[in-house]
């Protein structure tokens, strides 16, 4: 059963998410011949001022 955790920083479209995970799901069948029914995506979208970068917030660049 593979689970994989997306983290990105500011938000996504419901469509953006969809290819997202489809694309995943997709590369794990393929690639690992892992059933889609058994594979968990999770995205998760981080405010870009709760993420950092260079010792810079993301929200500040």
């Amino acid at each position: 059963m593979p689970y994989v955790n997306v983290k990105v920083a500011g938000e996504l479209t419901k469509d953006q998410k969809k290819k997202i995970v489809e694309g995943i799901t997709k590369v794990l069948e393929d690639v690992a011949g892992k059933p889609p029914s058994a594979t968990y995506v999770v995205i998760e979208e981080i405010d870009r001022d709760n993420w950092g970068k260079g010792g810079k917030l993301l929200s500040d660049k």
